[in-house]
């Protein structure tokens, strides 16, 4: 979705809304310069979103000039949290909901995790069946999973942090 600015007013509206706007004017599909001319808009380009840290997103804050002098989408890294103050005057600072915004990210990373290790652990369960010996080198990679929950990377696991299968 194509979207436009009016040269005069700074007016952004999308193809469509100019359309409305140029009723009796017979327009092509494709907009050329020639009829951006036609109708004193410039084109709004896509640019990329901004910058973010781990507890911001990248918010559309309007549009603005380009080195080049195009009209390109502006974005802004805004927080995802304040200081907020609830109905009974109770306050919760921007910390305390970074951090349980962090406590349910690691939460589902724990449990995603732990699915993962049980596969694992399941893949290689018939070596602990009764009529089979299992290799000391598999009692350790069992043991390995079993001790990923006591990682100190926990539940932020690498891929070097997983034991490797023998």
């Amino acid at each position: 979705m194509g979207e436009y600015r009016e040269r005069t007013t700074g007016e952004v509206k999308t193809q469509g809304e100019w359309r409305a706007v140029f009723p009796n004017m017979s327009l092509p599909r494709v907009w050329t310069s020639n009829v951006c001319d036609a109708m004193n808009i410039d084109p709004v380009l896509a640019s990329p979103a901004a910058t973010t840290s781990a507890y911001q997103t990248s918010a559309r804050d309007g549009v603005e000039q380009n080195a080049n002098g195009d009209w390109v989408e502006k974005y802004v890294a805004r927080d995802m949290f304040a200081d907020t103050t609830d109905d009974d005057g109770v306050k919760t600072t921007k910390a305390q909901h970074e951090a349980a915004y962090q406590a349910t990210l690691d939460a589902n990373t724990a449990t995603a995790n732990r699915s993962t290790r049980d596969s694992k652990l399941a893949e290689t369960d018939w070596h602990g069946m009764s009529d089979v010996t299992m290799a000391d080198n598999m009692k350790t990679y069992r043991q390995a999973l079993r001790d990923l929950p006591t990682h100190s990377n926990w539940p932020n696991l690498e891929d070097a942090d997983w034991p490797t299968k023998p």
